[in-house]
């Protein structure tokens, strides 16, 4: 039979014996409501993620000008990448620094914030989540960074310099490759307490008080015993959440970046890999390349995903 096979039994008797593909048929039957309510999400997800991705590492191995059917190139995309593309070496050493300083330093920042905000009063508790929180929905507010460090006489900081004798003349913080990255920095951790804040929020107000009582009397003495050993391991979810969130802002940081220093930069002084992606994607339309450079900024994401994701395991123990 197709899905069954026949064993035989102790007394001689043949009996069919379920296959793997009869078992998860009658799962599926089993469970159908819920695979129908869940089917629309699988089918966008698999519509607008799982074939885009598919479709990535395909074309990564060709080249492919939207105007002419792709040719198959083999590895020569990566060959190029790797061996030939200066600025895509100088992309990935910025994308680096970046990613290690902002990164960590805004995950931190937003639990930091949240667990301290979440110790208020309800009502205090709401304004400052939504202060905390406001210039990251505020669409364009970080140009206001852009206006603080004008390269003119007018700018604030060159007028606050000028005015106490700091500096004899404006200092081009936008253009100048000495202050862009830190500033770009600045700008990207002022504007970093968004959803994973939110997230973290939600997490130590769904941690059961119970828990807090039962550690008193296990012999849990202080807060930070509190923090390591019940509230950290109930937010293991939440964690998780906001460090991929933290990831992809730091890995796949563009438009700030360019709205800020323009593109190029200076040297390429805070060129990213996601510019050098949309570089290549959007203005230059070698789609083959552009995709090579979307799959190595990928499988790096997942390989930082998967490296805090064994450390947050470590949580508590």
């Amino acid at each position: 039979m197709d899905t069954d096979m026949i064993k035989t039994t102790a007394t001689g008797q043949q009996s069919i014996a379920p296959t793997r593909f009869s078992i998860f048929w009658q799962k599926v039957k089993k469970g159908k409501t819920s695979y129908l309510f869940v089917g629309p999400f699988l089918l966008l997800f698999a519509v607008f993620t799982i074939i885009p991705i598919v479709l990535s590492i395909v074309l990564s191995f060709s080249y492919f000008n939207m105007l002419q059917w792709p040719k198959w190139v083999g590895i020569a995309n990566y060959i190029r990448l790797f061996l030939d593309d200066d600025i895509f070496l100088l992309a990935v050493k910025n994308t680096l620094i970046f990613a290690a300083i902002t990164g960590p330093i805004s995950y931190f920042a937003c639990f930091l914030f949240a667990w301290l905000i979440n110790e208020l009063r309800p009502k205090l508790r709401a304004i400052l989540t939504l202060l905390f929180y406001a210039p990251s929905i505020s669409g364009n507010a970080f140009m206001i960074w852009k206006i603080m460090f004008d390269g003119d006489m007018h700018g604030y900081a060159n007028g606050f310099l000028l005015y106490w004798g700091i500096i004899n003349e404006p200092v081009q913080w936008w253009v100048d490759k000495e202050f862009m990255m830190p500033l770009v920095i600045v700008v990207t951790l002022w504007m970093s307490l968004g959803t994973s804040f939110l997230v973290f929020i939600a997490g130590l107000q769904g941690v059961d008080g119970r828990l807090y009582e039962a550690g008193a009397i296990d012999g849990i003495r202080n807060r930070w015993q509190e923090l390591w050993y019940i509230t950290l391991p109930s937010m293991q979810g939440y964690l998780m959440f906001g460090a991929i969130l933290s990831i992809t802002g730091s890995f796949a940081a563009a438009g700030q970046i360019t709205a800020l220093v323009g593109y190029p930069s200076t040297d390429y002084a805070v060129h990213t890999i996601m510019q050098h992606l949309q570089d290549y994607g959007n203005i230059r339309f070698e789609m083959g390349y552009a995709s090579t450079i979307a799959v190595v900024l990928f499988f790096t994401m997942v390989i930082a995903q998967q490296i805090v994701q064994r450390l947050l395991k470590k949580i508590g123990q």
